[in-house]
């Protein structure tokens, strides 16, 4: 697959959704690791757009609370790695029953959910290679696109540009945390839990890195914590022995990832601080540093996946339950 031919379907996509009359809600519906990456979609448009409102659901919340302004007048953007998911697959017959239209992005527009959408996008899984036509890619590429369309917001152009050299960015942050990575794999491979925490645009990736890594893959209790949040309950559970990543982005809510660690540091020994600022963003345009840390963030923690995996002697491919009996 070509990125012109992502790009085509967005351009096809981005047409309907002009001819949409009075669009004003756009709803990001998905699970697990998919869910995740919505997460800073709904920063985007919170930041960018000047009459858009937009949310994030799990697919069977989403269906189950049917929002009442759901309508002829809304976006619900799906997305299922597989196209196989169930929920999602609901939940975009859900949206499309209530007048909605829909878009969905997969890497299988021959799935169920592919099937399901009005007009479908096809991404590259890509989980620990960075590549400009993975989901999280295409994403800025499409939501800043219609913003360019319906608000004329001048970003596009440069957050494009900061997409298509994703990979030799990323291969350069990887590489700059290489004896960092080796020494995290040696010193947590035992751990039973770790915490990560961030927020804003980068509180997905830690989401997904908590849920879909540490716990899914391998069966480290875990937790997504808010920085936000952190003093309203989870700083209760810092001791020295705590073991917590935290993300520090370069996004508008960085002082507040700031606030947290700094306590963090006067009671835990065990923080692990990935700082976007130390990343060597030279050659991406300034105007997409904002957007384009949180895809650099996911890439790097499957690095730091990677080596706990291989330290542990416990591949990310193997699971108890999922995939292997009806749940």
């Amino acid at each position: 697959m070509k990125t012109s031919d992502i790009d085509q379907q967005i351009e096809s996509a981005i047409s309907a959704v002009m001819k949409v009359n009075g669009l004003k809600d756009i709803y990001f519906v998905a699970c697990g690791g998919s869910l995740a990456l919505m997460m800073p979609n709904k920063y985007l448009i919170d930041r960018e757009s000047k009459t858009l409102s937009s949310e994030v659901y799990n697919s069977a919340e989403f269906v189950q609370r049917a929002p009442a302004r759901l309508g002829s007048d809304s976006l619900v953007v799906v997305s299922s790695m597989g196209g196989t998911t169930p929920e999602t697959v609901e939940a975009a017959e859900f949206a499309r029953k209530h007048g909605a239209l829909t878009v969905g992005l997969t890497t299988d527009p021959s799935s169920p959910m592919g099937q399901a959408v009005d007009y479908c996008i096809e991404y590259e899984l890509s989980p620990s290679q960075a590549n400009d036509k993975a989901a999280a890619c295409v994403f800025l590429k499409l939501l800043f696109r219609l913003l360019a369309e319906k608000e004329g917001n001048e970003k596009y152009q440069q957050v494009a540009t900061g997409v298509s050299k994703i990979t030799s960015v990323v291969d350069s942050v990887v590489a700059s945390h290489a004896d960092r990575i080796r020494d995290f794999g040696q010193q947590y491979k035992r751990e039973s839990v770790i915490y990560t925490m961030a927020s804003g645009s980068n509180y997905g990736p830690a989401y997904s890195f908590a849920i879909c890594i540490l716990m899914e893959m391998q069966w480290i209790h875990s937790n997504a914590i808010h920085a936000g949040e952190y003093f309203h309950g989870p700083f209760e559970i810092t001791d020295f022995d705590t073991p917590i990543i935290t993300l520090l982005g370069l996004d508008a809510t960085r002082p507040q990832e700031e606030r947290a660690l700094a306590f963090s540091r006067k009671f835990s020994d065990r923080n692990i601080v990935l700082d976007a600022k130390e990343f060597d963003l030279s050659s991406l345009p300034e105007v997409s540093h904002e957007y384009v840390t949180q895809i650099i963030f996911g890439y790097l923690l499957r690095a730091y996946a990677n080596r706990l995996a291989e330290d542990k002697g416990h591949p990310l491919t193997v699971r108890r339950y999922m995939w292997k009996m009806d749940y």
